[in-house]
């Protein structure tokens, strides 16, 4: 909640009991007291202000402005599940209460719980529509409870209310990207080697800058729809940018020589092209939709995002733009640049826990370890059981060969997330580098479905050999022998398969 906002609320809610205390014996001193509770809010320290609270409330009980009072002083202290039932008490006496809903929205948004923080935010905005703050509030609770059109459609609305706010348009474009991936994933259930899937794939690598991987999935593709529109002209722009301008041309002429599509067959291909992407979204999908009708709600969902992202580009500063290319350089696979965006985020809005974390998180995976560490660890003495920033510190510690201080925080990330597997398999490598072998290989044994490399099956066979189980160690040995062989043919196979040739 803004201050602005919070401010805002707070008055409303005193004007509720401000008449009360006329009525009440020992006028002068509920008065007093509730204007040292006024002070104490108006200052910031809104712990004090709650047992201010709580005697007024037992003073006059059952009167729901004092215990609004009382709520707002707990949530604005960060104290959130003691001041849901308040909220909720509030609201069974006064269903309409501004204040109560968005508040008790707000605590449940801050406990991470999407989704009883809706119903209070819907109805605040049905009965304050401008209020962008609720409508913000409300698009955040859509998109952590899954429900992604949803949140996309109240992003578009604070677009349009609000066109200079950067909040808005990222919003929009993650949840944009949110229902592309959404559908990409569907298709890749339904076949992963479609010419659908791997058309998409192709995009995805021209995005990265990957041009050789891109050229090899959008051939692969046109093997089987040498007429899907787009792909050709794809290709010739790969030419261009390796150099190639003769075959670009080539493919150029390709793609003009399509046939128009058909739309009575293909309508959501016209629509695409026509730029009615919205229109695409907001067609039904069949129970199983079908490969192509999923490849063109993807591609929708991608343009649309691009455009929101693109808006966003053209605003001033903000740290929601340092976010979007912070994110884009993590996918890309640059993380020094993920790390440079995330410091200036933090330029403007300094010492903002979350910017911090991701900060941590982009610093590990530059491998700047020491750093990551510094910063993960000065964040848990304020969040000591985050299992993000435990592991990353314990696997920074590990890394830079100092298993014994990385066991405590491995062991509290998998305490705060016992499905964590990459913190499992760390705190395996760590107990087997401190010789503890056997209490290493079980971690090590239900952290291999991560093994891409052989290298979780190397330090198995070592554990197995350490423990006297030299059966178990031979297999495990022959299993990285195997996954390393695997590694190297698939490479010298992409290599080979993925160098741009000439058209066909």
């Amino acid at each position: 909640m803004t201050a602005l906002r919070r401010s805002a609320v707070f008055g409303l809610a005193l004007l509720l009991w401000m008449g009360v205390y006329a009525q009440q014996p020992s006028q002068d001193a509920l008065a007093a007291k509730a204007q040292q509770g006024k002070e104490l809010m108006e200052a910031g320290n809104f712990a004090a202000a709650i047992p201010i609270y709580q005697d007024l409330v037992k003073a006059v009980p059952g009167n729901p402005g004092l215990v609004l009072n009382l709520a707002l002083a707990q949530h604005m202290a960060g104290r959130e599940r003691e001041a849901v039932p308040n909220f909720e008490a509030v609201l069974k006496a006064q269903p309409n209460s501004l204040p109560a809903l968005l508040s008790l929205g707000a605590a449940r948004l801050a406990l991470n719980e999407p989704v009883p923080a809706i119903a209070p935010l819907q109805k605040a905005i049905t009965l304050e529509p401008d209020n962008t703050d609720a409508r913000g509030m409300l698009a955040t609770a859509l998109m952590d409870a899954k429900r992604v059109s949803d949140a996309a459609a109240q992003y578009r609305i604070l677009t349009d209310k609000t066109p200079d706010d950067p909040r808005a348009w990222y919003g929009l474009g993650t949840s944009y990207q949110a229902l592309s991936t959404d559908a990409f994933e569907q298709m890749q259930k339904a076949d992963v080697k479609s010419a659908w899937v791997l058309a998409l794939v192709a995009d995805s690598r021209i995005q990265r800058r990957q041009y050789r991987s891109a050229f090899f999935f959008y051939s692969e593709a046109l093997k089987q729809l040498p007429k899907l529109h787009g792909v050709h002209s794809a290709m010739a722009e790969i030419y261009r940018k390796s150099g190639h301008p003769e075959w670009a041309s080539a493919e150029d002429a390709k793609e003009r020589a399509l046939a128009p599509a058909d739309c009575a067959a293909h309508p959501l291909e016209c629509r695409f092209v026509g730029g009615k992407d919205l229109d695409i979204l907001s067609a039904k999908l069949a129970a199983k939709p079908d490969l192509e009708s999923l490849y063109w709600r993807t591609k929708a969902a991608n343009e649309l995002a691009m455009q929101a992202f693109f808006r966003l580009g053209q605003l001033p500063e903000s740290v929601e733009l340092h976010q979007l290319r912070a994110d884009i350089a993590r996918d890309s696979g640059r993380p020094m640049e993920a790390v440079a965006e995330w410091r200036a985020a933090l330029k403007l809005m300094p010492g903002n826990p979350r910017a911090r974390q991701e900060l941590a998180a982009a610093l590990f995976m530059a491998n700047d370890y020491r750093a990551a560490l510094d910063e993960a660890s000065d964040l848990l003495k304020s969040m000591p059981g985050n299992a993000e920033l435990n592991f990353v510190a314990g696997d920074s510690l590990l890394r830079v060969e100092e298993p014994d201080k990385a066991e405590p925080y491995l062991r509290a990330a998998l305490k705060a997330d016992p499905k964590m597997a990459a913190a499992g398999a760390s705190l395996g490598l760590a107990l087997s580098r401190l010789g503890r072998f056997s209490d290493a290989v079980p971690l090590l044994e239900k952290s291999l479905e991560l093994d891409d490399d052989g290298s979780l099956h190397y330090q198995l066979a070592r554990a197995y050999q350490a423990a006297g189980n030299a059966e178990k160690a031979r297999t495990a040995m022959a299993k990285y022998q195997e996954l390393v062989e695997r590694n190297q043919k698939a490479k010298e196979e992409v290599a080979r398969e993925a160098q741009i040739g000439p058209p066909k």
